[in-house]
């Protein structure tokens, strides 16, 4: 019976820090690809700018949702939405045909 509840409890802080890690590696990923685009002249200062603040406002609605010790359903909903979001404002600023030059 202790095994059974001992390894439920463990499965599910697995699941739950496997849902965060993914938002993390998510969030670097989105990092990098904001880097490559100002490196390679894709990205004007004030799109990276841009794209800087929007990854900075996840990292803060992270932050806020885990304040109170547990992140709802909802809050990761929410989370995974705005990097979604985020996501698509890379790609389509990485390919509006601006550059720095």
């Amino acid at each position: 019976m202790k095994t059974k509840f001992l390894f439920s409890a463990l499965l599910l802080a697995l699941a739950v820090s496997s849902a965060d890690a993914q938002t993390v590696v998510r969030q670097k990923r989105q990092h990098q690809r904001i880097k490559q685009g100002v490196k390679s002249g894709e990205l004007t200062r004030a799109e990276a700018v841009n794209l800087r603040n929007g990854q900075k406002e996840i990292r803060q609605e992270k932050q806020e949702a885990r304040a109170d010790g547990v992140v709802t359903t909802e809050e990761k909903k929410e989370i995974r939405q705005d990097q979604r979001k985020e996501s698509r404002k890379i790609l389509r600023k990485k390919h509006n045909n601006r550059d720095r030059n």
